[in-house]
């Protein structure tokens, strides 16, 4: 067994004590046994983290970005095989037993994992289980004072009445709201490393920025080394000190921040800044506007983000001028009703939307503004307390079972967190084709050629058919959740964040897929979104949504370029831009902007 004896005395020593290297990976390969075989997801991996970096890991989902990370503490599933050395502080870290790693886990390294909703107890309630990671860790810490320092985690992390917050279960709270009680618990602690698993996937922008600005204070403030796994390059731009990109298992390049986004030398590389939305630009200044509308590698095609953004404005010339909608809010107000201790709730109200074929609405605001609560009214899901709600044609203010199921044929939806909507019992393959098989539609072999075409548009091999949601990368997860919601061809798609969770090369193609799909068939796509980027790219109008009010509406111009609302302004100033110097003086000038209207602390 390695040597473990003083691993935990030296990372208590004062953090300018100690070696400059504090991660040190060597050699580190990683595979799974699946179907009698070993399968690598990542090979012959060499980094080292220093002091007070933040070192960020990119690449495509599926490319073994999470998964080498979560070899580091020992948290693979049991078919898997990690080769290699790991040293934390010079001492080797494969082959301690398991004590000692849960002695580490939260302590010297934590984690802020992808999918809040899967990473959190859904039985105790947030402030339980940050209290439970304060204690287990020092034993001497009271329950008022662990309760005490939870709270004051909560309100770190801008976690909206923290001390209402403290006593809810995750599912009473929003995904964005999830994420931060998740993040206050990984840095309860104060972890000498921390592995950032897309750490802001859920958040809206304001909220983001406060989280990197966290992120930022806290390893400056205890020198504590960060890892960043994202394929969110605007984050890497505002929080990295260096960038290694992984593609199928391998590091294909890594350097400075400055050496990738201004000089990239792989083509892969190349092809990821190429699809990266760029607010009011489309794409980095750096990319010719001139060069072809694709990048090309070896293995697949991606489509520039500036050629999706120019479909998308010849496209909104084109969108038919009707007066029949395919969705119509009129004056409606939406409630939770009371359950239990905890009272009734108005998530939406005065809300008047309209949406018509062929048109894309983005709906933007905060997490908690109700902007998920209006995607779910609209095809049924929640019932609506006043006002008139119409859907495909058909009103379903006080609708009939028979109403929910026939608009249900003409809609689809994309979840936002793709874990908790698919049945973890069911091969992705019978997901997908479920509900074409409950419509009628096709059974057997035509089933079958419908589930593969569906896979083939959201870029995943038909092989994967029969594989489970666990056996899937988030991103991949995400992929099946679209694929599903496209199934039925429909009238209606509410897209609830869909590109949240992929990486940027299977965002540019799913933009371009959805696209086509929209203009071939003409439906009309509320997309709900925190990604202002990604809205400016595909939308033909923009709704802005605020403590459960539309406070601002209009063309996608007139939003992003000419926004009125204090609110709006703020959103748009906390959008990361994929530029380091860039987002510098934007971080700047949103500072400057909270001062002036006094809303540091409103989120």
């Amino acid at each position: 067994m390695t040597d473990t004896k003083g691993l935990d005395a030296d990372t208590t020593a004062p953090r300018d004590t100690l070696p400059e290297r504090i991660l040190e990976v060597e050699n580190l390969g990683v595979e799974f046994w699946v179907e009698g075989e070993f399968y690598p997801a990542a090979i012959d991996m060499n980094y080292v983290v220093r002091r007070g970096e933040v070192l960020a890991i990119v690449g495509e989902s599926g490319s073994g970005k999470s998964t080498s990370s979560m070899a580091l503490l020992g948290l693979l599933p049991e078919n898997s095989r990690v080769t290699g050395s790991i040293k934390l502080l010079g001492r080797e870290l494969r082959g301690v037993d398991d004590a000692t790693l849960r002695s580490l886990r939260g302590n010297e390294i934590a984690v802020i994992f992808q999918e809040p909703m899967t990473a959190l107890n859904p039985v105790y309630t947030v402030g339980f289980q940050i209290m439970e990671a304060l204690r287990s860790h020092d034993r001497s810490m009271s329950p008022s004072g662990a309760k005490e320092r939870a709270v004051e985690l909560l309100r770190m992390v801008e976690m909206p009445n923290p001390e209402q917050s403290f006593h809810k279960y995750p599912h009473q709270l929003s995904g964005g709201q999830r994420q931060r009680a998740m993040i206050a618990q990984s840095i309860s602690c104060d972890p000498l490393l921390l592995i950032a698993d897309e750490p802001t996937t859920a958040l809206d922008v304001t909220v983001q920025a406060e989280v990197l600005d966290l992120l930022r204070s806290l390893h400056k403030r205890l020198d504590s080394a960060i890892i960043l796994i994202t394929h969110d390059m605007g984050v890497v731009a505002d929080l990295a000190d260096r960038i290694m990109v992984m593609k199928n298992g391998v590091v294909v390049e890594s350097g400075t921040v400055h050496e990738i986004f201004h000089n990239p030398q792989h083509p892969y590389t190349q092809q990821l800044l190429a699809s990266v939305p760029h607010l009011g630009l489309g794409v980095l200044e750096e990319i010719d506007p001139d060069a072809p509308a694709e990048v090309e590698t070896s293995t697949t095609t991606v489509p520039a983000i500036a050629a999706i953004r120019e479909r998308a404005t010849e496209a909104a010339d084109e969108v038919p001028e009707t007066r029949t909608p395919i969705l119509s809010f009129k004056d409606v107000a939406i409630e939770y009703p009371k359950r239990g201790r905890i009272p009734a709730f108005r998530a939406a109200e005065d809300i008047n939307l309209d949406i018509y074929p062929g048109e894309i609405m983005g709906l933007v605001g905060e997490s908690g503004s109700g902007k998920t609560t209006l995607g779910r009214a609209a095809i049924g899901l929640l019932p609506i307390a006043e006002g008139r709600l119409s859907v495909v044609g058909t009103d379903i203010s006080k609708p009939a079972s028979k109403d929910l199921f026939a608009i249900r044929r003409k809609t689809g939806i994309v979840f936002q967190d793709p874990a908790s909507s698919l049945n973890p019992r069911m091969p992705i393959g019978q997901s997908i084709g479920e509900p074409i098989l409950l419509s009628g539609e096709a059974k057997g072999k035509d089933l079958d050629k419908r589930v593969e075409s569906l896979l083939s548009q959201v870029e995943l091999p038909t092989s994967y058919r029969n594989r489970f949601p666990h056996e899937l990368s988030g991103g991949q997860r995400q992929r099946v959740g679209i694929a599903r919601a496209l199934a039925l061809a429909p009238q209606l798609l509410v897209a609830d964040e869909p590109t949240s969770a992929l990486d940027v090369s299977v965002q540019a193609r799913f933009l371009d897929l959805l696209q086509d799909l929209q203009q071939q068939l003409q439906f009309a796509c509320l997309f709900i979104s925190h990604d202002l980027a990604v809205v400016d790219i595909l939308a033909h109008r923009i709704a802005v949504m605020h403590h459960g009010k539309l406070v601002e509406m209009g063309t996608r111009d007139e939003i992003l370029r000419g926004a009125t609302d204090p609110y709006t302004q703020r959103l748009i100033a906390a959008v990361p831009v994929p530029d380091p110097e860039e987002q510098r003086r934007r971080r700047e000038a949103r500072a400057l902007l909270l001062e002036r209207t006094g809303a540091g602390a409103e989120s």
